[in-house]
């Protein structure tokens, strides 16, 4: 399963446990520098966008929820501590 992962400037131990969870590939996009959004795109193996809230600029955010939309691709949105994504990765069904 591959996941697209938006904020924060690295992910650090947090993609161990997504690894654990099932998740086979991880593309990770930091979406603090306005740059990123002309080159923002979700992989067509993507099975859902992860965003970290508390790392992300509003105009990226806007970007990513028309993408994913378009692509008809999960959009999860939390903080960045493991016990927010696990909660919200359970509630998708991983």
């Amino acid at each position: 399963m591959t996941a697209l992962v938006i904020g924060a400037d690295y992910l650090g131990g947090m993609e161990q446990k997504m690894r654990d969870m099932g998740i086979t590939e991880i593309a990770h996009i930091t979406g603090r520098n306005p740059g990123e959004v002309k080159r923002m795109h979700i992989p067509k193996a993507a099975a859902f966008v992860l965003v970290f809230t508390d790392y992300i600029n509003h105009n990226m955010a806007k970007v990513v929820k028309s993408h994913a939309k378009a692509q008809s691709v999960p959009l999860v949105y939390a903080k960045r501590s493991w016990s927010a994504v696990e909660h919200k990765l359970v509630g998708l069904g991983l």
